[in-house]
């Protein structure tokens, strides 16, 4: 069974539909995946699994009730979202805005407590913020800031977590290091994962469940192994590819067709000797 799913899931932006009658069901235990082009609905329906969107029509359920019908601190308590391009309060220290994460876990009669202190501490260290504490949060630079509300996230310690483009600004040994953390917390700590990423690479290498979209509508899901197909990769990102198993992973690994070539310099035009 799945904790959370998404049933006929319709969602627009005023008068403009972006996903259309989608049916997702979130796997427990399991990091899932959601690729495509940008445009597609991918962070869309992330934001309406987080309560963040309204359907325009069917609904997203969390233990077979409606997320509409139950109280915010509630879902705090089960589902953490970092959003993409979150804005911090100004002049806001990194312990502060870490601490937040702690909220929902929190009572009038109990505003801080040694779980709480541990949760952030943990989650400073495994994110690699610890020394950016006492730092106001608009002082750092955008991988450090991300990293920041990565931590944010984990110290809500809820068992499903939402990324929408965690590795956004991110050089490379960070995006790695974020995914490894991901996949660490999904293995040790039995959480469920849903991020939407842009690189399907790093998709298919961390994904238990991958889910492809393309213009509002799911068109493949499952096994990274059983769904990225040089088909697959035409038909949602119109790129010819080549797929292989990665060297390391053994997952798919999509190598693009051979890349534009500009012609070379024009050939100088050889003189033939004129008959007589």
């Amino acid at each position: 069974m799945s904790r959370l799913t998404a049933r006929e899931l319709t969602l627009a932006y005023e008068d403009r539909t972006v996903v259309h009658e989608l049916d997702l069901a979130v796997p427990d235990g399991q990091v899932t995946v959601i690729v495509g082009p940008n445009a597609c609905g991918k962070s869309t329906t992330l934001r309406a699994l987080g309560r963040l969107l309204k359907p325009k029509g069917g609904a997203v359920l969390l233990d077979g009730a409606e997320l509409s019908a139950i109280p915010t601190k509630k879902i705090a308590k089960s589902i953490g979202l970092l959003p993409q391009s979150p804005v911090a309060p100004e002049a806001i220290t990194v312990a502060d805005l870490v601490a937040r994460g702690r909220q929902p876990h929190q009572h009038w009669w109990q505003q801080w407590s040694q779980e709480d202190e541990r949760a952030v501490t943990d989650a400073m260290e495994r994110t690699d913020v610890t020394a950016l504490a006492d730092r106001p949060v608009d002082e750092l630079s955008g991988g450090q800031r991300q990293r920041v509300w990565i931590a944010m996230a984990l110290a809500q310690e809820t068992d499903l977590l939402l990324l929408d483009e965690p590795t956004t600004f991110l050089d490379i040994a960070h995006q790695v290091e974020v995914l490894d953390l991901v996949r660490q917390l999904n293995h040790e700590r039995g959480r469920t994962v849903v991020a939407v990423l842009h690189d399907l690479n790093q998709a298919a290498r961390y994904a238990d469940h991958l889910v492809a979209m393309k213009a509002g509508r799911i068109v493949a899901e499952g096994a990274p192994a059983d769904v990225v197909t040089a088909e697959l990769v035409r038909e949602v990102f119109g790129m010819e590819s080549v797929v292989v198993p990665d060297p390391v992973t053994g997952s798919p690994l999509v190598v693009p067709g051979a890349p534009y070539s500009p012609p070379g310099p024009p050939k100088t035009p050889t003189s033939t000797p004129q008959s007589a």
